[in-house]
């Protein structure tokens, strides 16, 4: 097998490692990878707010007021309008919310991410590097994404450069 098999087939793991956790994730809670990262800020903050949430993920509020939209409609959260300033809206969790964070699998990114930690810091930077470097051999380096393993829609179409 040369190089760029096995280059090919590493990636192809990393796809499907997504997409069974994605179809763990849907049966045990019910919702995205995507969703249930969302799920987790709101678990994670006393006062949260869309700005917020997009500020942590690093994705637009757009996006974030449209997966709000979704948990909204299924329950895991509320919108409270903030006693202090009626300007803000607080994203709150729901008992459901909490009952689907509690029932839902390990998040990948969070076992990646201490096995990540584990590693030395040069091996930290080559990976960094690598990744970066086959992000863009595949033209995808300014494709919005934030740091959740999921191959779903985040509600943004997908433009290449």
């Amino acid at each position: 097998m040369d190089r760029i098999d096995s280059c090919l087939i590493a990636l192809r793991r990393i796809l499907r490692a997504t997409e069974i956790y994605g179809r763990e994730l849907a049966q045990a809670a019910g919702l995205t990878a995507v969703q249930f990262r969302v799920l987790q800020v709101v678990s994670e903050r006393a006062d949260c707010t869309a700005k917020d949430i997009s500020r942590q993920m690093g994705i637009s509020q757009a996006t974030v007021t449209s997966l709000v939209d979704k948990l909204v409609g299924q329950g895991m959260v509320s919108r409270q309008k903030s006693d202090t300033d009626r300007r803000q809206t607080h994203i709150v969790m729901t008992g459901q919310g909490r009952d689907a964070v509690a029932a839902a699998p390990d998040a990948l990114q969070q076992q990646f991410a201490r096995r990540f930690e584990a590693l030395s810091d040069w091996e930290q930077s080559m990976l960094v590097a690598s990744l970066e470097r086959v992000a863009a051999m595949l033209g995808a380096e300014a494709l919005d994404a934030s740091p959740v393993l999921d191959l779903g829609d985040i509600a943004r179409p997908a433009t290449r450069s």
